[in-house]
């Protein structure tokens, strides 16, 4: 597997208004189309000389911490996400070392993306072109993560072991 590049930063919000008017204001972010999820949102970016920079807003009840708090801080940091290569590749990889991960395709776009969290309880949002990958791959929709839910335990990442 290859990570070729950030992909985008996902937060929580339970002021999506304010917050897309301040990423446009403050930071000169532009509205991007976005794919018809079903759980609402905003998809930001900002234009740079090396390209885009995204950021995805999830809002309402996927907003919102397992507990039914709002977060705040950095708490609302939801995932990082990658553009990468080798989707058979990290799947098979994830599961040799044993990483758990959730998968999932995008609606109308040919993306399929893995999840996995870090030794900090980091999620990670990896995404592949699924037109690109060989073989072209299958998701295993029992195995899709609820959006804006967190699965972490200290027990999946036991073995990177402790500082």
């Amino acid at each position: 597997m290859q990570v070729t590049s950030l992909f985008h930063i996902s937060f929580k919000t339970q002021k999506p208004k304010a917050s897309v008017r301040f990423y446009k204001e403050v930071l000169g972010m532009e509205e991007a189309p976005r794919p018809p999820f079903d759980f609402p949102g905003f998809w930001l970016k900002l234009n740079t000389s090396q390209g885009e920079v995204p950021l995805h807003l999830y809002t309402d009840d996927v907003a919102l911490n397992d507990d039914g708090s709002i977060p705040e801080g950095t708490g609302v940091i939801d995932h990082l996400a990658f553009s990468a290569h080798g989707f058979q590749e990290t799947r098979d990889r994830c599961a040799r070392l044993g990483v758990e991960y959730r998968e999932r395709s995008v609606p109308s776009l040919s993306l399929v993306q893995l999840f996995l969290y870090d030794p900090n309880g980091i999620q990670i949002e990896l995404n592949f072109n699924a037109n690109s990958e060989e073989p072209l791959p299958e998701i295993n929709p029992a195995n899709t993560p609820g959006v804006g839910s967190t699965w972490f335990t200290p027990q999946m990442v036991a073995q990177w072991g402790q500082d």
